[in-house]
Order: C-alpha cells, then structure tokens, then sequence
C-alpha cells in the first residue's frame, strides 16, 4: 500500500491547526513556520513518546509514564486505527525498528518484538535482549536508535541532577548489539540524552542532551552534539555547553579537553526527540533540516519550549529557529512534543505526551 496515498487521504479526514484556533486544544495559532499547516493525525495515544514507522506506514509509538506501547495503523476509510499492543511495562519509551522487529527499551531491559507487524494483534510475547542496563529511575527513561552498522545505539541518563558515577555507562550513550545484549560506551559526558539522528551524508550521530538543573533561569543550555569520534567526552558532569564550569565539579577541568556542542538551546527548554528531514516535500531550504522537538520547562521562572525547532544549515553553518511554536499560551501549556519523525511520504510527525496526540505538518501547495 502507498504511504502517500494513505496520508493523503488521511489529512482530508484531521483537525487542522492552522486558520483558526483548534477545537478543543486550547493553544494559539498563527506560530507555525510560513507555507505550512498541521492537523491532527489521532488524539488517541496518551503519553505518546518516541517513533518508529514502517515501510508499510504502521506508526509504532512508545509511551513514559503509561507503560504502553502503540500501533497506529492507516486506514484509507477514515482515522487511523489505534491498537495498545503491550501494557504493564517500566517506561517503554524508547523504541526502533530493525529489518522486521521492534525493538523496545524499557528501563533497565531492551525487548524485542519479532515480526511485529505479523504479530501486533495478537498480544505480542517480547524477547529480552537485555535486563542488565542501569535500573535508576532518576533520567531512566531511554530512547533508541540503530545506526547504520546496524546496532542499537541507548543513551544511559545520569542518575542524578550532577554527579560523578563509578559506572561509566552513567551519563553516556552505548552501542549495543541487537543480538546478544553486549554494550560500549560510543559517548562519555552526556548527562540525558532522549533523541538521536544519524546525518543523512555523513552518518554521524548527532544527539540532543539535556543541562543539568539549579544554574539559574539561563545556563546551561540545551545541546545538540555530534559524534565524530566514538569514545569522546561531552562535559558532563564538568562542563557545560561550550564552556561553563560546574560550580560543583568544574573547577580542575579545562573546556578544551571536552566535544563542545554543535548547537546551543534556551537553558530549561528540554530538547529531546529529534529527526533529519530527507523528504523533497518541504523543498530545498529545508534538506538536511534537523527538527527538535523541546518538550519544555519544568523548573525555570517563566515557561520555555513547548514547540518544535528547526536547524537549517547554511553555508555548513547550523541556523537555529522556531518551526512550530502553537502549545505554549502565556505560562499555560497545551501540549509537549517529545519526538519528531520525518515520515516517509515527506511530511513532519509530531508526538504530544501531555495531549496524547501525533500531529503531521505538511508544505502548502503553492
């Protein structure tokens, strides 16, 4: 069946967002990237985290808090069908498809889900790859990525707000073998890391990471990273950003010695899932685009994030803006977007834990 098709017919049949306040979300219109629009794709997925999406067009979604997992499955004759094919997990919100299977992480174990597709319907049994991973719930959650070797590649959050960890899988992101369960450290220094990307030319890894907590309203930042060398360090818990010392940890450690970010974020704004566009829909300006979903503050004084976030690339150079900024009213939110999926009929997917929603963003015919 073709993803186009069926997307197509589906946008004619969701609640758009823009040309008017949408029903029954509560949030503002008009901050969306000019020539675009967004509609609804299905409010029916609570706690929606990250996504994975099949050549057939099956939207494969994890959840944090809710312990479930989800099948969003096209259907041409209206919304898409919504199947919970797990329940009771430990924040099974990280999850990736590699060749048939599903793989899931899930706090301290990795699952797999065989032939998921074949299987979605009939309460799938996981096989477990792992229950060895760090079990602290402190940044437990986890996301998942393969990488173009074809291992998984889980970020391991830092079990604290800073600290140091005897274990060194703390603060790091692993490349682990999807067979056998088997772990390395690819990343040091990486405090909480919930989206990953590989760049579409040059299989890089790129990662978004969380700063830690009680600097103050604006330090430190949100980063977006990049790998070049596996086994590199990334700051923390020492440095942060580019260049700021931790108060605590800091002091003997030189900026110098530590990968410094591609890209630096409002301090607070909780940038997590993230996704490079290689669709031809959004047109030139936007290839190689990379999307970032800010799920937002929790402990700043006034409210930041809540939006998707766009780097465009210019001349190499990284240009950071706003792309979808509709959820967040004064200091009351609508929505938080934790992942960003660029579908493979060329539009934008968006998940919303807080709203149980995925949206889809489109170009404008011109």
């Amino acid at each position: 069946m073709s993803r186009v098709i069926v997307f197509f017919a589906l946008v004619l049949l969701a609640t758009p967002v823009t040309g008017g306040e949408p029903e029954g979300l509560g949030a503002r219109t008009g901050d969306i990237a000019p020539g675009f629009s967004m509609a609804v794709y299905t409010d029916e997925v609570p706690n929606a985290r990250q996504m994975a999406e099949t050549e057939s067009g099956i939207l494969f979604v994890g959840t944090r808090r809710a312990g479930r997992l989800y099948a969003v499955v096209p259907n041409l004759d209206g919304a898409p069908e919504v199947v919970t094919f797990a329940k009771g997990l430990t924040m099974p919100s990280g999850l990736a498809l590699l060749g048939d299977d599903l793989y899931v992480a899930a706090l301290d174990r990795v699952l797999r889900y065989p032939e998921i597709e074949t299987n979605l319907r009939q309460s799938p049994k996981p096989e477990v790859v792992t229950d060895a991973l760090p079990d602290k719930y402190h940044h437990g959650w986890k996301y998942l990525s393969v990488g173009p070797d074809g291992f998984l590649y889980v970020p391991v959050g830092a079990p604290c707000n800073i600290c140091e960890s005897a274990d060194e899988r703390f603060a790091s992101i692993l490349r682990m073998n999807p067979r056998t369960g088997e772990t390395t450290v690819y990343a040091h220094g990486v405090r909480n890391s919930v989206g990953m990307a590989w760049h579409p030319d040059t299989n890089e890894l790129w990662f978004t990471d969380n700063g830690r907590d009680m600097m103050g309203d604006d330090i430190p930042p949100e980063e977006v990273n990049r790998v070049t060398d596996a086994g590199a360090h990334y700051g923390y818990p020492y440095i942060h950003g580019a260049a700021i010392r931790d108060p605590e940890f800091g002091k003997d450690h030189d900026p110098a010695d530590y990968v410094p970010p591609e890209v630096e974020i409002q301090a607070h704004a909780a940038a997590i899932g993230m996704d490079f566009y290689t669709g031809r829909e959004f047109g030139s300006d936007y290839a190689g685009a990379l999307f970032i979903a800010e799920h937002g503050s929790w402990n700043r004084s006034s409210k930041v994030g809540y939006r998707v976030s766009v780097v465009q690339f210019v001349e190499d150079k990284p240009v950071y803006s706003p792309f979808v900024d509709i959820w967040l009213e004064g200091q009351r939110a609508s929505g938080r977007p934790a992942d960003v999926l660029a579908a493979r009929d060329g539009t934008l997917l968006i998940s919303d834990d807080q709203g149980g929603r995925i949206y889809r963003v489109t170009r404008k015919s011109e």
